[in-house]
């Protein structure tokens, strides 16, 4: 293999076997439980990187059901993501994602800078209530609970939610250790179809965990909830703020 082959076959690791595809990736049939808590502004004073600006002490946590996603496979995630504004544009902070298959694991980060860890998450239907769960390990570190479909939600609410933008830091070490690329990310979804959405009462437990840190975000109320299915492609992302670029 010569050097201008390596250039040309060199968007992912492993070089000759890469353990994803490139883009688009396309979802289908995505499901998601989306429990928003307040918390302490303390804590996310903690966690929340400038330039982004905390806008109340709230949180969302999503357990995130994809049967069918194109690159990716099938797989369920689970995580926080806060409420934030950079420059005047509201969005949400991708703060902590946890997921059972390595190719969305290795594109996440990647590609785009998402906090993605190996764990073991579940979203299963029990009768009348949709339950999610995180084991990391044997370890039992989040149980959301939710009301199945009790009342329809507001769809423009959430296709507003689904189209506004998320932000990432991506964070890739040189040789040394030391950080060769530190930046914050913006990104979108685009082509999205709601399938279905719905409301109801839902409950909320994160327990502490050495490596699967959700409970530092603790859940002091749960405000709401929402259910609901979706199309959607993930765009690819943009830098908008570069960390180590020289100070002006």
């Amino acid at each position: 293999m010569d050097i201008d082959e390596v250039r040309r076959r060199a968007y992912a690791m492993p070089l000759t076997n890469p353990s994803y595809p490139p883009g688009p990736y396309r979802f289908y049939d995505r499901e998601f439980i989306v429990i928003t808590y307040r918390t302490s502004r303390e804590a996310l004073e903690a966690v929340v990187p400038a330039p982004l600006e905390i806008i109340d002490p709230i949180v969302k946590y999503e357990f995130i059901r994809m049967p069918d996603s194109t690159g990716f496979g099938d797989y369920t995630e689970t995580g926080q993501v806060i409420p934030v504004r950079f420059n005047g544009q509201t969005g949400g902070y991708v703060h902590a994602m946890y997921l059972d298959d390595d190719a969305p694991i290795a594109g996440g980060r990647e590609l785009w800078g998402f906090p993605k860890k190996l764990a073991k998450p579940k979203l299963v239907h029990e009768s009348e209530v949709i339950v999610g769960t995180l084991h990391y390990g044997s370890v039992l570190c989040a149980v959301g609970t939710m009301g199945y479909k009790h009342r329809p939600a507001d769809e423009d609410a959430i296709l507003a939610s689904l189209k506004a933008p998320n932000f990432l830091i991506k964070i890739i070490p040189h040789v040394d250790g030391t950080p060769r690329i530190c930046e914050l990310v913006r990104y979108y979804t685009q082509d999205i179809t709601l399938k279905g959405a719905w409301t109801g009462p839902a409950a909320l437990d994160l327990r502490p965990h050495v490596s699967c840190d959700v409970a530092k975000l603790p859940v002091l109320e749960v405000l709401s909830a929402v259910h609901f299915k979706a199309d959607l492609t993930l765009g690819l992302g943009e830098v908008v703020y570069d960390y180590l670029a020289p100070a002006t």
